[in-house]
């Protein structure tokens, strides 16, 4: 597996510390099966207590089984004992505006980002009126993806969605900009947060064709929603290497 070393001015992830973090899955359970086996041999190569499996968001939409996904991230951790983190992605959030709204401009909106091939999974008629879907939708699936968190991070790394709005400190960051945003983050130059100038920024979001590691963030959308292939990064210290599928 490819190493790379973390910029000298990150701080790296505190010693003790494994951060496996999964880029956008997009509905395609066999690619993400795929990981968690690899996470759990990794695991059982290299036993440690200080482990974390983190979702960067878009698990569902544009692939075959977005329904088989979540499932698969409800049935548990792939190695016992391992905490899991789900993050919300703008596609979960597009879903959720949704169902909670109403709305045919908002269900229009989702369904042509990929939210129909997600209907599908669930066995809900395209036809169905969108204030029947939250009754169509598993409930099990529809609380999970309610509670999504919207960040997480420890001493050295920050892991959301899409980014984060550089210069502002984090307790004032937006939902939109964490869900959201792309150039003002993806170009930024320096530290991104103030208050904290040594954090690398781990998101998804924006994709590209291998994982995108800068001086201050680490994208991890390789196009698994577009053909290409599901992305982990493993982080420890201040290397990181890359699991693919």
């Amino acid at each position: 597996m490819l190493t790379q070393r973390l910029d000298p001015r990150m701080a790296g992830l505190p010693p003790g510390r494994r951060v496996y973090a999964v880029g956008d899955v997009h509905g395609h359970r066999d690619r993400l099966v795929r990981i968690h086996d690899a996470v759990r041999a990794d695991l059982a190569a290299r036993p440690t207590d200080g482990a974390t499996l983190v979702h960067l968001g878009d698990l569902i939409d544009r692939g075959p089984d977005s329904a088989g996904v979540v499932a698969l991230v409800l049935a548990g951790p792939p190695a016992p004992g391992l905490p899991v983190v789900n993050l919300m992605g703008n596609h979960e959030w597009m879903l959720l505006t949704a169902l909670t709204s109403g709305r045919a401009e908002d269900a229009d909106v989702w369904l042509e980002n990929g939210g129909l091939d997600t209907l599908r999974s669930w066995g809900i008629p395209v036809r169905s009126p969108v204030r029947d879907w939250p009754g169509l939708v598993p409930r099990a699936h529809l609380l999970f993806l309610r509670d999504l968190l919207p960040q997480w991070g420890m001493a050295g790394a920050l892991f959301v969605h899409a980014g984060i709005r550089p210069g502002v400190p984090l307790a004032e960051q937006s939902r939109e900009d964490l869900l959201w945003i792309r150039e003002a983050f993806l170009r930024h130059p320096g530290p991104m947060l103030p208050d904290a100038p040594d954090t690398l920024v781990v998101h998804g979001h924006t994709p590209s064709k291998a994982p995108d590691l800068q001086s201050n963030r680490l994208g991890l959308d390789t196009g698994a929603g577009r053909g290409g292939p599901l992305t982990c990064a493993v982080l420890e210290a201040s290397e990181v290497h890359f699991i693919q599928a």
